[in-house]
């Protein structure tokens, strides 16, 4: 995260700001730890899901946010899928 400009601090303050805005969009309940974890864990998925379409990774604040969003989105529903 250091080569992209987003520093640990800033990529816990971000990947939870992310992973609430998964939560609000996706309609589920989680708390501010998982919605952290859900944010980072989110922008390292939707990264790495745009190197395998070889799309150029966003990066800096927006992006991180961008990434971190999408990716929780999809981790919140392939855990929705796998409980069911």
């Amino acid at each position: 995260m250091e080569n992209e400009g987003v520093g640990w601090i800033a990529a816990i303050i971000i990947g939870g700001f992310a992973g609430w805005l998964a939560e609000k969009f996706m309609h589920s309940n989680m708390g501010v730890f998982m919605n952290i974890l859900l944010g980072i864990i989110g922008a390292i998925v939707a990264n790495w899901i745009l190197g395998i379409l070889h799309v150029q990774p966003l990066t800096g604040w927006l992006g991180y946010l961008i990434t971190g969003f999408v990716g929780a989105c999809i981790l919140i529903a392939i855990g929705r899928l796998i409980r069911r």
